[in-house]
């Protein structure tokens, strides 16, 4: 299922929501430009779980390079060390949040950031948003380290961060009607809030669990998702009789479901 947009407006400019986008998105085109050959970013700034638990340990990577033969240039595979981490490998527990591994990696998470994180934003205000934005962050990686502490794949992405915001939501908006689009179906039905991540939780539990002891499947850390969602939830559940009362007007003409055809797109 694929958020469209909520029903919920915000009261405030979501600055912080917008600010982590942004971030987010010049780490990824930093990503693009790295010149091949070098040491990476995710090398550097990834969270490697065995790197955290033996920081002096030397570790290899699988990097593509170029090679000149006669046909012209061709990419091969070569193992090779590791470049060690550019800060504590602690650190990288969230350093590595601002890292994407591909365009439609990095595109996704922004998406659900885009629709969940301004009204997450609104209940908590700027700084404590920041701040919880951050601690999920935080929370997701070190529940994927906890399954696989002696893993050597390098772990990235904003999608742990933003599964705590989900988990806020749930908690803060639970009646709120979410526009979900069916992949395959070409469908658009409006669900309640509780519903569609409740669903997207479950997803993430089951394949977390038949991914245990493997660090997910498809290359999918899915613990982190896990750890990212039930820390937002927890924490929101705890602070919401403290947070800025919730919007009680909705945003007007959501009130369908919207089939598309190849006769009538989504555009």
């Amino acid at each position: 299922m694929i958020p469209l947009r909520d029903d919920i407006p915000s009261r405030t400019t979501p600055f912080v929501n917008y600010a982590l986008i942004t971030l987010c998105a010049a780490v990824f085109l930093l990503q693009l430009l790295e010149a091949p050959g070098r040491p990476s970013l995710i090398e550097q700034y990834g969270m490697v779980p065995v790197r955290v638990t033996h920081p002096d340990a030397e570790i290899t990577f699988i990097r593509q390079v170029p090679q000149r033969t006669p046909a012209g240039i061709r990419w091969i595979q070569v193992e090779e060390p590791m470049a060690p981490a550019a800060v504590n490998p602690w650190l990288t527990l969230l350093t590595c949040v601002f890292l994407h591994g591909s365009v439609m990696h990095f595109l996704g998470n922004m998406w659900f950031l885009w629709i969940f994180g301004d009204n997450v934003e609104d209940r908590y205000g700027h700084v404590g948003y920041l701040i919880f934005y951050l601690a999920s962050g935080l929370a997701a990686s070190l529940a994927h380290y906890l399954i696989g502490r002696e893993s050597t794949v390098p772990t990235i992405g904003a999608s742990g961060a933003i599964a705590g915001v989900m988990g806020a939501y749930f908690i803060l908006y639970p009646h709120a009607r979410v526009q979900t689009l069916v992949p395959g179906l070409f469908l658009a039905v409006q669900v309640p809030a509780s519903v569609f991540l409740g669903v997207w939780f479950l997803i993430q539990f089951y394949q977390g669990t038949l991914a245990a002891g493997t660090m997910g499947a498809a290359g999918v850390a899915w613990w982190a998702h896990i750890g990212g969602f039930a820390a937002g939830w927890f924490v929101t559940r705890q602070l919401s009789a403290h947070l800025k009362p919730k919007v009680t007007q909705r945003r007007p003409n959501t009130e369908r479901t919207v089939v598309w055809t190849r006769r009538n797109p989504p555009w």
